[in-house]
Parts: structure tokens; sequence; C-alpha cells
């Protein structure tokens, strides 16, 4: 389900209030993809074909307004202007004048024609986004939205990963869609990434689906866009769209399994004994937790907590120790080990590439 271009305008305003500043701010960036997992984006140079189609409208829409505005404004000018007090002014009441027949006419039938066309317009984008069929070279990708990451599956690779979603480039001589198969596992969340497609709500106990096409290699950026909790405005999403190639290298790499390494054997035995591993996946050495993200190639991100920070050893270090300074509200709690223990355990997350 792809909501309408013109409900979404009423929606972000209320999103990006709420949390989605960093959305907010990108309308005075430049349109340029970037490799920088932490620059905002630009809603105003689409990328993919919905996008496209969605920008086409708004662009329609706000012709329209502007010469709604434009009239009206005009107006109340030549108004003020032509009937303003003059200095030889008796001050008595003009003759007031009761009904026009045409003046009545034209505001009745131009807004109507207005909101018809608009409605015509906007339904045929919907159409155009939403009936296309899938070709056999689609990727399938399953979201699910928890309270405050994403969880990311690729059904036909067996490869789970978190917040960050890999995607391939698409053209028109070989077309590599993405279909997004979006769920909730809590409370209601939004998948939203400007550049690539519209907003789609992500509804507990339904399945709501998408499609992107990025039109060239780069990070896109996006945001969950319902309130969903106290972190909604630290829950964003970074797909990368990679060429073909780079993308079956990528799934490659996601379908091994940890390896075991000498440097992190005691951080893996600690990782193994505590909480961690009723909690998160690391495939390779046992346990199925569900409650956090897949941690098997964890260091091959960029961020930690769902773009909370930089993925680097100290904010690791940082983040096992105190997770709430990063992102107050969030649901990790603290494990409280030792410096030696937390030294440990830092270091076998760190060969998990």
């Amino acid at each position: 389900m792809i909501e309408s271009p013109i409900i979404l305008t009423f929606q972000r305003r209320a999103s990006l209030a709420t949390g989605g500043i960093v959305l907010l701010c990108s309308q005075v960036c430049c349109g340029a993809v970037r490799s920088d997992p932490f620059s905002p984006t630009n809603i105003f140079s689409p990328a993919s074909p919905p996008a496209h189609a969605i920008a086409n409208l708004a662009y329609f829409v706000l012709l329209i307004t502007a010469a709604i505005f434009a009239t009206v404004f005009g107006l109340i000018i030549y108004v003020v202007a032509k009937y303003r007090r003059r200095p030889n002014d008796d001050g008595k009441e003009p003759p007031q004048v009761y009904g026009s027949n045409a003046v009545e006419t034209a505001w009745t039938v131009v807004p109507i024609i207005v909101v018809v066309v608009l409605s015509l317009v906007t339904a045929r984008v919907i159409h155009q986004i939403q009936e296309v069929p899938k070709p056999p070279g689609a990727v399938d990708v399953q979201i699910i939205g928890h309270q405050f990451w994403w969880e990311i599956r690729y059904p036909k690779y067996g490869v789970v990963t978190a917040n960050e979603i890999h995607v391939p480039v698409g053209s028109a001589a070989e077309p590599r869609p993405t279909f997004l198969e979006l769920r909730s596992a809590d409370v209601a969340h939004s998948f939203w990434v400007p550049r690539l497609a519209g907003k789609t709500n992500l509804i507990p106990n339904r399945v709501n689906t998408m499609w992107i096409e990025p039109e060239r290699a780069g990070v896109y950026l996006g945001q969950c866009a319902e309130y969903c909790g106290t972190q909604h405005a630290l829950m964003l999403i970074r797909v990368y769209a990679d060429d073909p190639d780079a993308f079956d290298r990528w799934i490659k790499g996601q379908q091994q399994y940890a390896e075991p390494n000498a440097i992190g054997a005691a951080g893996r035995e600690l990782f193994q004994a505590n909480a961690c591993i009723n909690c998160h996946t690391v495939n390779g050495i046992g346990g199925a937790g569900r409650f956090g993200p897949d941690l098997t190639h964890l260091m091959s991100r960029a961020t930690l907590g769902s773009g909370a920070t930089e993925n680097t050893q100290e904010n690791l270090r940082a983040w096992i120790m105190q997770p709430d300074h990063f992102k107050p509200g969030v649901l990790m709690p603290a494990m409280n080990l030792s410096d030696s223990d937390l030294d440990n355990v830092v270091r076998y997350l760190l060969t998990l590439k």
C-alpha cells in the first residue's frame, strides 16, 4: 500500500515535527548522491522511478497552487490599491452590492475543476507506482520494523542483516527492481527514503509492499516517518545501491558464517555465557536471538543503533557499556561488564566482518 503523495505532504510535516528533523534540513542540500552515511538527503533529487513519478506530481501540484496563490495575492493587492482610503473620503458607507452570479460561479466551478484534476493525476501516479509487474531479475527484501531498528531479510539468499539495506542498481536495459515487503514487530512504523520512493507504513499484523530501483550507485538516506516512540528520530535508514557485481559480492559475503578467531575466543565465550546470545544472533556459534539485530557481520555496517552513532571500536565499547548514552529510551540494557570482560567482548565483535 503506497499512500498518495498529496496526503504525504501533510503526514511528512507532522512526522518531521516529531523527530525527522534530519530530513527537514535536507531541503537546502545539494542533490548529488553522497557516500557519507551521515549526510542529509534531498527530496527534490529523485533517483528511482517511483520517486520520479512522485516528484513530477509534486511539481505539478506546486505549479497549480502557485498559480492560485499568485491570483489571490494579486487580487488582494489590486483591491487594496484601488479601494484604499482617499484624502477626500467623506467617511460614508459605499453602496452595497449583494450577489454576483459570475463571481459565485467562478469560485464554485474553478475549485471543483482543480480538485478533480489533482485527484485524477494522483490516481494515475498511484496506479503507475503500484501496478508494476515483477520481472525475473527482481530482488525480494523483507523489512521488519522494531523499536527502534530495522530487521532486513533476503529470503532468496538466506541473508539477515539490520538497518543498512543493499540493493542492485537498475537500468532500462537491465532492470533490477527491489520489491520490499514491510511488516512491524510492535508498533506502527513508516519506511521513507525520499530519493527512492514514497512513504509506506508498517502496520502490526499487516503486510504492505513497495518497490525501488536506484538509477546509480550511492547511499540513499531515509527515516522512520511515523512516530513510534522515544527514539523515533534515531530510527534511520540507509540504502546502499551497488553495481550488480558489487551486490552479488555483498550477498556472498553476508552468506558466510562467522569464523572462529583466536583473537576473540574469550569474548565469544562471554557473549555466549551472558544475555547477549538471548537477544542477538551470530551464525556459526549457535543461538537464535530475535529481540536485537543479527550481529553476524556487525563490522560491515557503517553505524550502530540504526544510525545513532558511527560504528567504531570506541563507540562500540561505549554502546555496550551504556546504550542509552547514544540513544535514550533504547530497549537494549547496559550489560554492566567489568572492564576486562568488556574489552574481550568488543575484541570479539570486531572480528564479525
